[in-house]
């Protein structure tokens, strides 16, 4: 999507990849690295960039284009994000508990393993 918007801004498709890619965080030399070419051909590509986009810094160029981002990828992510905040909790007899913890170590506190007060003594995950 933004690769088409910036083709209908005039950038060549060479030129539309190397914005995608700096929009993405990539430097100079990952984005060379990732194109198959040198750092002074992407910073040549990028130099036409911020003529065409009239902007002045890869920062505007960034800016410029989070509109119009694809954020297909980060729903993705999103969805693991959500499976992991169930790790910290554990299946307890019939109900389920937040996992806690326990501290070792000389600053450990009582000693037992027990940090959380509200629980029998001996009875640790």
């Amino acid at each position: 999507m933004l690769r088409d918007v910036l083709i209908q801004k005039g950038l060549s498709n060479r030129e539309a990849e190397v914005a995608e890619l700096v929009t993405k965080g990539l430097s100079n030399k990952e984005v060379a690295n990732q194109l198959f070419v040198t750092e002074k051909t992407v910073k040549f590509h990028l130099t036409n960039i911020y003529k065409k986009m009239s902007v002045k810094s890869r920062a505007q160029l960034i800016v410029w284009c989070m509109p119009h981002h694809s954020f297909a990828e980060e729903e993705k992510k999103a969805a693991p994000a959500q499976v992991a905040s169930n790790i910290n909790t554990i299946p307890r007899g019939n109900t389920t508990v937040a996992q806690t913890i326990p501290r070792v170590g000389p600053f450990s506190g009582s000693g037992t393993g027990n940090d959380t007060g509200n629980q029998e003594p001996g009875a640790g995950i």
